[in-house]
């Protein structure tokens, strides 16, 4: 109840005269007509306040403002397909062992595919979009490419696998440099005598092989 309806009833209760009365109306009235002008004033300026601070977008159709997002979902999603994996991994998939480890990474990696994995004895194998590396020199020794076509070797490419699927614990001390440059002469013992160990012809042999097999295909 506004302060000059008060003083009309209070007035009122008290049997005053009209000519009394009046006055008292008037001032009722110019408190209320007050109070409307001040009460419309103000939600104007809220009006304006809230208007003048919304972001562009909202003054914009609602077809640009779709425009804007989806080609912007678009880029991002095309820069991290440029990157989606971590590292390539040329492997023998003649070689028996070689599949045990290769199998239990892609185990691993599945959720992640974070290793790009590429078979050197596949008949689709090209160095020219593998670094260069041909099938000879990956026969000699595993190789891994990096994004950027940075070329890794040996005991680096197992250390950078193994830290992919969470398993860096294994090859950590590798780090260290006198310990990574004996577990690489380790390593190449291994590679040197893979074939014969896992029951394949040496590697003349294997290469001879896959040179003829090229030469067979159409």
């Amino acid at each position: 109840m506004s302060f000059a309806m008060s003083c009309t009833r209070t007035f009122s209760s008290l049997h005053m005269s009209p000519s009394v009365c009046a006055p008292v109306r008037l001032m009722h009235r110019g408190l209320s007509s007050s109070l409307c002008t001040t009460t419309s004033t103000s939600l104007q300026r809220s009006q304006m306040t809230r208007t003048s601070a919304r972001s562009p977008l909202h003054n914009m159709p609602f077809w640009h403002s779709y425009k804007t997002s989806n080609c912007s979902c678009c880029a991002t999603a095309t820069d991290h397909a440029k990157h989606d994996w971590e590292i390539k991994m040329l492997y023998d998939g003649d070689c028996p062992l070689c599949m045990r480890e290769v199998n239990m990474l892609r185990k691993r990696d599945k959720d992640q595919n974070k290793i790009r994995f590429v078979d050197i004895s596949s008949a689709e194998y090209s160095p020219d979009d593998n670094a260069g590396i041909t099938y000879e020199q990956a026969m000699g020794t595993i190789h891994g490419i990096l994004p950027g076509d940075k070329v890794i070797t040996n005991v680096d490419v197992f250390r950078k696998l193994y830290e992919t699927v969470g398993l860096g614990w294994v090859y950590a001390v590798t780090r260290f440099a006198p310990i990574n440059s004996l577990a690489n002469r380790i390593y190449a013992v291994w590679a040197k005598y893979r074939l014969p160990i896992t029951g394949r012809p040496d590697i003349e042999t294997v290469l001879r092989q896959k040179k003829e097999t090229c030469r067979g295909s159409p």
